[in-house]
């Protein structure tokens, strides 16, 4: 579908504004009540379109920039203009899915990891420690994984609520994937005890490290 204009999507977005949806949404940053399932839908009638992506960006609206992450051309971004957008995202969503979708396929992913995961933003740096996670599982060549378990240990317990929930993640995701420092992990996690009380519905997996690596490579052993 060509020739669609933001001006046209906008109207579009706001006509699937659901009050009940945003008021839950924003329980969690997300300051948007579009339902992600119809959004994903106008995406896929739209396909890819990097310019009318960029216009949506513009926008500054939440909803019409995760649709503009839906149909962008991922490895048109610079390293400077996938910066700022990490920068100005604003809502956790947009940022998730900027990382997941975009900069995860991006040429700059290593860079911006690296350099993010110093960054004295903690939105920022939660970004690349999500980057990081990925990388001790599929990439973990090079990665000073025993480093990453110090800085865990030192600075996760005290960390914002997003980065710390990033830290955890890649505990776990060291536990999980490296044997040889599962032991350490889980002992990291046992001793900082961060989420170990955090709310999980049944058939879920809790996000306390210790319990999650246990399950995960339980789950593992038993295929």
């Amino acid at each position: 579908m060509t020739g669609t204009t933001v001006d046209e999507l906008m109207a579009e977005l706001a006509s699937l504004e659901d009050p009940r949806m945003r008021a839950v949404n924003e329980k969690h940053g997300d300051d948007h009540g579009v339902n992600l399932t119809k959004l994903r839908g106008i995406a896929k009638r739209l396909k890819t379109q990097h310019d009318l992506s960029k216009g949506l960006w513009a926008t500054g609206d939440t909803a019409a920039r995760l649709l503009a992450l839906l149909i962008c051309r991922p490895k048109e971004f610079g390293h400077d203009e996938l910066d700022a957008m990490l920068r100005e995202a604003g809502a956790p969503k947009v940022q998730d899915w900027l990382v997941n979708y975009v900069v995860k396929v991006s040429p700059y992913a290593e860079q911006l990891r690296v350099e993010w995961i110093d960054d004295a933003d903690p939105f920022v740096a939660s970004a690349g420690w999500a980057l990081t996670s990925e990388r001790v599982v599929k990439k973990p060549e090079g990665l000073d994984l025993p480093g990453l378990l110090d800085i865990i240990e030192a600075e996760m317990k005290e960390a914002p609520d997003r980065l710390q929930w990033a830290m955890n993640h890649t505990l776990a995701q060291v536990g999980i994937a490296h044997e040889n420092y599962r032991s350490r992990a889980i002992s990291i996690g046992e001793r900082l005890e961060v989420l170990k009380d955090y709310p999980t519905p049944p058939n879920c997996t809790s996000p306390f490290a210790p319990i999650w690596i246990n399950e995960i490579v339980s789950r593992q052993s038993s295929r």
